[in-house]
């Protein structure tokens, strides 16, 4: 009786996370979302708020991409506090952008020079790098509210970057993308631009409901460009400003995203962005296990623009973004690669990349909406290491609980990264549409084994 309860639990656990696709990265705690499309993939650079954190300690930013909104792959980290001589700490909200061949990634760090906030940027050849500090010296630095730069090349080729908490600065940056001439502008605040009333210091037992807060977005649609930010102090709620010039002057348009209890975080942060033909709102939330402020996880909500090019109001939801490809599972595909994750971690080295690790018995990975019509699976084989005692690999569909398509025993390898290949028979009668999970089996309570990489053949 016992087994048939356990095994209608774990069932009724796989539904719950099939539905259920907010935050979509489980395995770390990920802040501060900026989206952007490069070659058919959608990436998004992110913060890292760390574990058991009583403020905002970010030491590194991380990337993702999907090709199917579903699936996300984790490129770790390529860029932190450490590549900047002149930085010591606070890698707070970034943005990345390409510009003929090279992408520039920008940053705001706590500044050494200065002993403020300062806004930096980074160069690399590919979206998810290496990145190098592209001047070795901020490329605005001098004041606490220097952070949260958003970036954007108008379609005459001039390139903006705004930021600033709670002022709101920009430059028009040369074609090189890390120099501008002429000084930082500081936009004008009003309820007309930015919301009903200005920010103020925020007093005891007093609430405010303040414009323009921190967290800008900046881009450009139909002719119309739009301003999306963090409004109202404390907590926040996502607003926008428009305007027909990318400089302003700004006409507030209202809410996107209200202030909320069900995202547990008294911040917000936002990016949106186009992607195979449909619109996409990227926020923030504390709704990970252990969640909450200073731990906080990405999330995206498809949205809809109303005719006139304003932006609908959006809720959080637990639901996210439905798959809008199928994933096929021929061939080599990496572990980091999931709609969902149970337990599990992901590590980097410079030797194997990134890969999957802290796995314990019963943890688990899904991918979603994975198509087998075409592929008649005969073989499947991982990349694993282990340290002394191993475990097992479960694959199977639809459910933690679901039809076996294949279970592939982890021996103790000599080490968490003396990886072996190995490989296993797979059933030959899997067809159609399936979320696919990889069950992992062992003995209870210790780590059993890391993953990188799988292969269905």
């Amino acid at each position: 009786m016992n087994r048939i309860y356990t095994v209608v639990a774990l069932a009724l656990l796989s539904l719950m996370a099939a539905h259920a696709r907010n935050p979509f990265v489980q395995t770390c705690y990920t802040t501060d979302p900026a989206p952007m499309v490069h070659n058919d993939t959608l990436y998004v650079y992110t913060g890292h708020d760390e574990d058991n954190a009583d403020f905002f300690w970010m030491q590194e930013w991380r990337v993702y991409s999907t090709t199917d909104m579903a699936n996300w792959t984790d490129h770790g980290s390529p860029l932190a506090i450490e590549d900047f001589s002149w930085g010591d700490d606070r890698a707070w909200a970034p943005q990345c952008i390409e510009r003929d061949g090279k992408f520039y990634f920008y940053v705001p760090l706590h500044s050494r020079l200065t002993g403020a906030m300062a806004i930096g940027v980074a160069v690399g050849d590919s979206p998810t790098g290496p990145f190098k500090d592209a001047l070795g010296k901020p490329l605005a630095d001098g004041s606490w509210d220097y952070i949260d730069p958003t970036v954007f090349i108008d379609d005459d080729g001039q390139a903006y970057l705004y930021w600033g908490n709670p002022e709101l600065y920009y430059v028009k940056l040369n074609r090189d993308m890390i120099s501008f001439d002429g000084e930082v502008q500081r936009v004008p605040q009003s309820a007309e631009a930015f919301g009903p009333s200005k920010f103020v210091p925020m007093e005891a037992d007093k609430k405010y409901r303040s414009s323009y807060t921190e967290g800008p977005w900046f881009c450009k649609r139909d002719g119309k460009y739009y301003m999306i930010y963090a409004a109202g102090g404390i907590p926040e709620h996502i607003a926008y400003s428009m305007s027909d010039s990318p400089t302003g002057p700004w006409t507030y348009m209202g809410v996107i995203m209200p202030q909320s209890d069900s995202t547990r975080s008294f911040t917000n942060h936002s990016g949106v962005i186009d992607f195979k033909g449909k619109s996409y709102f990227f926020y923030h939330t504390g709704c990970l296990p252990g969640g909450g402020g200073f731990a906080r996880s990405i999330a995206v909500e498809p949205f809809t623009y109303n005719a006139d090019g304003t932006i609908p109001t959006i809720q959080p939801t637990e639901g996210g973004v439905k798959a809008i490809e199928c994933f096929n599972p021929a061939g080599r595909h990496e572990a980091e690669t999931m709609a969902w994750s149970e337990g599990v971690k992901t590590r980097q080295s410079d030797a194997t990349g990134v890969y999957l690790s802290d796995i314990h018995n019963g943890d688990y990975i899904m991918l979603e909406n994975v198509n087998f019509d075409g592929v008649r699976p005969k073989k499947f084989g991982a990349s694993v290491a282990s340290g002394r005692r191993g475990g097992t690999i479960e694959v199977r569909t639809d459910s933690v609980a679901g039809p076996v398509v294949a279970v592939l025993d982890v021996p103790a390898t000599g080490g968490w990264e003396k990886w072996r290949y190995l490989e296993t028979k797979a059933a030959e009668g899997v067809a159609g549409v399936h979320d696919l999970y990889f069950v992992f089996k062992g003995r209870k309570g210790p780590e059993l084994f890391n993953f990188d990489y799988w292969v269905i053949e």
